[in-house]
């Protein structure tokens, strides 16, 4: 037994624990410009954040696509793994926060053996609460391990944030994408038909010979392509859409499947404009960006530990209960006690093993620096390429539809002149293609127009969820 003093001596050491060897945390300075090249689109007047606080209900107007995404979000598989490895980072903090406090179990041990001298087998029983190897953590090399552990936590609910970003995203983007397969398809039916209507008219002028075999084989020709860019498009858009699908998690309602019939990106509701803000903001609008930085923090925490490594490592062992030479005798008066058994591992050496992983932990500082530093360097390229496209689709809009009104107009002309005998039929095939080809890229320049007011929302951060910073319970 020890005196009672002991025990108080043994808390007070334990209540000077705690002293933290993890190297003052500072954000490294974003590498990027203070401004980006192309300002926004919108009002220079608008609100800086507006973009981080529009939660993609507000943003997307298509009740459909809104449906989409509420389905995605509930199904979507990617995500429930994110979900799931919160749970586990959080599990993984709360073993290290145990390891700050002492285990207590029921010990209970029996024991026969010569005694000293005399050689007579004695007995020794003992039942009683004990503390096994519980460390102190006078350094803080548990305290470290625990800082590390909940940033990795943070680091681990933004990477859940950052895919819900991102698979709102691409839903958006897959939508959209379905509605341009489905005017691209209306497209070729319409162009097909009519190609079909004029290899019927050019036959009827063959056989009345007004029309030579030539004519006739060229508009045969221009219809087969028109009936091979139909079944492309078809295939197309069968793929687009089991793509739709493993976003979802599962099938496209069939009222929803129904309602893209006929649809046109001219008519899909529009998206708010949204105004860029500076660079610094993206800091805080962005999951990736959140996370990369919590990996740091992490890593700033285990040089703590690695550094604690070096210093005494102080353990305590401990015991209350009752003892007795006789199972009989537990529990009677007088056979109760504790025991404290208190013990200490300076290392002295360690073939360099301490120094190697605190050169480890240095170098995974290093490499989680560069990491945060190129995700704020990504996140600004990304925004950066969404305001390019912004200044520059709508005038490739515009001028891609005046192009298609001059062709249209071009292929009245030349069927006029065609029937007039002025023109060659190979005058007014070659306006059916470019009319075709014209039409098609006006759609698919609308996609792109519609798909870069994603990407910028998504390079904002834009409908990121907040993230409690708080421990977790």
């Amino acid at each position: 037994m020890i005196k009672r003093s002991t025990p108080i001596a043994l808390a007070a050491a334990a209540l000077l624990a705690g002293c933290s060897l993890i190297p003052t945390y500072e954000r490294p300075v974003a590498p990027v410009p203070a401004n980006y090249a192309f300002p926004s689109a919108s009002s220079p007047q608008a609100e800086p954040g507006a973009a981080s606080t529009a939660p993609w209900q507000d943003y997307f107007a298509d009740p459909r696509l809104r449906r989409l995404i509420e389905t995605a979000l509930e199904n979507n598989r990617d995500l429930r793994i994110a979900v799931l490895n919160i749970e586990q980072a959080r599990a993984t903090y709360q073993v290290r926060r145990a390891d700050l406090y002492p285990g207590v179990g029921l010990a209970a041990s029996a024991s026969r053996a010569p005694a000293t001298g005399t050689g007579t087998q004695t007995n020794s029983f003992a039942v009683g609460l004990a503390i096994s190897a519980w460390e102190i953590d006078f350094f803080g090399r548990i305290a470290s391990l625990k800082e590390q552990a909940l940033a990795q936590y943070l680091a681990t609910e933004e990477g859940r944030n950052g895919a819900q970003v991102s698979l709102v995203a691409a839903v958006a983007n897959g939508w959209l994408t379905l509605l341009a397969d489905e005017e691209l398809l209306d497209l070729s039916r319409q162009t097909l038909a009519s190609r079909d209507e004029s290899v019927r008219l050019t036959k009827m002028r063959l056989d009345a010979g007004v029309a030579s075999e030539l004519d006739y084989r060229q508009a045969e020709s221009l219809t087969q392509a028109a009936r091979a860019t139909l079944a492309q498009q078809q295939r197309q858009r069968a793929l687009d859409e089991n793509a739709l699908v493993l976003l979802l998690g599962q099938a496209l309602p069939d009222d929803v499947r129904s309602s893209v019939t006929g649809s046109k990106l001219a008519d899909a509701p529009t998206m708010t404009p949204l105004p860029a803000g500076l660079p610094s903001e993206l800091l805080t609008r962005r999951p990736d960006i959140r996370q990369a930085e919590q990996q740091l923090i992490a890593a700033n925490a285990s040089i703590g530990a690695a550094r604690a490594a070096f210093f005494p490592r102080i353990s305590l062992t401990t015991q209350a209960g009752t003892a007795s030479g006789e199972l009989s005798g537990l529990f009677k008066s007088g056979s109760w006690g504790f025991t404290v058994a208190p013990s200490l591992l300076l290392p002295l050496f360690d073939a360099g093993r301490n120094q190697a992983n605190l050169d480890i932990s240095k170098a995974g500082r290093g490499i989680a620096v560069a990491q945060y530093e190129k995700a704020i360097q990504t996140a600004f390229r990304e925004v950066s390429d969404a305001l390019t496209g912004q200044a520059t689709l709508e005038a490739q809009a515009q001028a891609q539809q005046q192009q298609a009104q001059s062709e249209a107009a071009r292929l009245k002309l030349a069927d006029l002149r065609y029937r007039n005998g002025v023109a060659s039929y190979l005058d007014l095939l070659d306006a059916q293609r470019s009319l075709f080809t014209t039409q098609q890229a006006v759609v698919q320049v609308r996609l792109a127009q519609l798909q870069n007011q994603v990407l910028l929302y998504k390079a904002l951060g834009g409908g990121a969820p907040e993230t409690d910073t708080r421990q977790p319970s």
